[in-house]
């Protein structure tokens, strides 16, 4: 009884040195996509929000937004979020027929993504009609 005492301990311990500090980026969006469905040139604007929470323990900063050369980012780019507090990334898409499959690149100081960049999707079909 007194290994398993220890082990747990030793194990506690250990969980409790590894947890990471720092800013934690969640987004609201499934698998960070937003899927536009079939949409229409001549009725939608083509306007959307990653909606995102802090979930760390610091301050997240976004550094920067890119994206690919059909779509615009129309938020602040340069942001500071408190932990527990929650923003938004507005994108528009220039509404072209076809298949949309486009990323956005969000670079940030959020230790739960490899260096910070985080990659959002959008995806969907445009139709002329």
């Amino acid at each position: 009884m007194k290994k398993i005492a220890t082990f747990a301990a030793i194990l506690l311990f250990s969980y409790i040195g590894f947890a990471q500090k720092g800013a934690k980026i969640e987004f609201k969006a499934k698998n960070n996509t937003i899927d536009y469905g079939t949409i229409n040139k001549q009725s939608d604007n083509g306007i959307r929000s990653f909606e995102y929470t802090n979930t760390g323990d610091a301050p997240l900063i976004i550094y920067s937004v890119q994206s690919t050369s059909s779509c615009t980012v129309l938020s602040k780019q340069n942001e500071t979020v408190l932990p527990g507090k929650s923003s938004k990334i507005d994108i528009k898409y220039n509404i072209v027929p076809g298949p949309i499959r486009k990323t956005i690149t969000v670079e940030s100081n959020a230790i739960n993504y490899d260096n910070g960049r985080i990659p959002l999707k959008i995806k969907g079909e445009v139709t002329s009609l």
